[in-house]
């Protein structure tokens, strides 16, 4: 490991609004922040949102710059990718947004029924031959369901045309209501300020000529359908 990834672990470590919890803290059980976010860790108690495979943090920090309104949580296991983020919201003293390193597979240890209002996931890995893996498979909504609030969004914001097909045809066969659905969504006719907000990896593409994908939907009660899977 270099040394420049030693030294922000090393700072993360003091970072009173990063969460780290060890394995055996949060696998098949309770973590002691369930439930009690913002009783216990957020200044002010508000509405939740969620960045799932955060990275660097950007969009967490983008979103409690933009609403201080509401509180706003980053998740990602990469502790080095966490540190840019963290770091940031600590030099511009935002105390609505913190930072949560562990599995995404482990949220339902960290948040009760209906404590989250809103999800984000933002430019994750499409899992192209590992379809159970994508951050928007069944297997995962089933758990997002879990601490969504009713009427509570998922977001998801891709480069890739096969993710952004493969949500759009899971969002369509389930019948969830979608607000937006888009596949070149700085050419469409959808703007937002909220969707001003540019990570690393957009800024990337864009300046590479991709489309940048869009998505926007609520989840239902009842059991979920899973697209066939295209690899097999």
């Amino acid at each position: 490991m270099s040394k420049g990834k030693l030294a922000k672990f090393a700072e993360v470590e003091g970072f009173n609004h990063v969460i780290q919890p060890p394995f055996e803290e949060v696998f098949q059980r309770e973590y002691f922040l369930k439930g009690k976010w913002n009783q216990e860790f957020f200044k002010v108690p508000q509405a939740i949102t969620l960045e799932l495979g955060c990275g660097k943090g950007e969009y967490s920090v983008g979103l409690a710059r933009m609403y201080p309104e509401r509180n706003f949580l980053g998740i990602d296991i990469k502790g080095s990718r966490i540190w840019r983020g963290a770091r940031q919201a600590l030099d511009e003293g935002l105390t609505n947004v913190g930072f949560l390193r562990t599995r995404i597979d482990f949220i339902e240890s960290f948040f009760s029924r209906d404590e989250v209002n809103e999800i984000w996931i933002t430019f994750p890995d499409p899992q192209l031959k590992k379809q159970n893996k994508r951050l928007t498979s069944t297997r995962f909504l089933n758990r997002y369901r879990k601490i969504l609030r009713p009427g509570g969004s998922v977001n998801l914001k891709t480069d890739s045309v096969e993710l952004y097909r493969y949500t759009r045809e899971l969002v369509l066969l389930n019948g969830f209501s979608a607000e937006v659905m888009t596949d070149d969504l700085y050419r469409s006719d959808y703007q937002s300020e909220i969707l001003s907000i540019k990570t690393f990896y957009e800024n990337m593409w864009l300046e590479a000529g991709k489309p940048i994908h869009y998505i926007r939907f609520q989840l239902h009660d009842g059991e979920f359908k899973e697209p066939p899977d295209e690899n097999g």
